[in-house]
């Protein structure tokens, strides 16, 4: 079973950084990017939206690192399941909403 830990840990830190851009944004009373936008994933949602979807994303990452099984900061295979889940969505949020936000879009270098 250690393996269904281990993806709950990957899918974890997926919804832990996804809470990160939508919260700030909703603090910074800033609109950005959420499903419930038109069009989905396009269109700007409100920054009390995002407010709740971030801390959504964030009860969801916690529920699936800290309440299923028992996430060990000392076990190389917890850590590089959280790590590396948490590089690859900051890179494809990186990706994505840089050709939103003048970031580093595939047009440009």
């Amino acid at each position: 079973m250690t393996w269904l830990f281990l993806v709950s840990y990957f899918f974890g830190g997926f919804f832990l950084v996804n809470a990160i851009p939508h919260f700030v944004s909703g603090m910074l009373g800033q609109p950005f990017q959420t499903p419930f936008a038109k069009p989905p994933g396009k269109g700007l949602s409100s920054s009390t939206i995002n407010v709740l979807w971030g801390f959504f994303n964030a009860v969801i990452g916690y529920l699936l690192i800290v309440r299923i099984g028992n996430f060990d900061l000392r076990s190389i295979s917890d850590v590089l399941a959280l790590g590396g889940s948490t590089l690859l969505r900051g890179l494809l949020a990186a990706r994505r909403y840089g050709q939103f936000h003048g970031g580093n879009s595939p047009e440009r270098p």
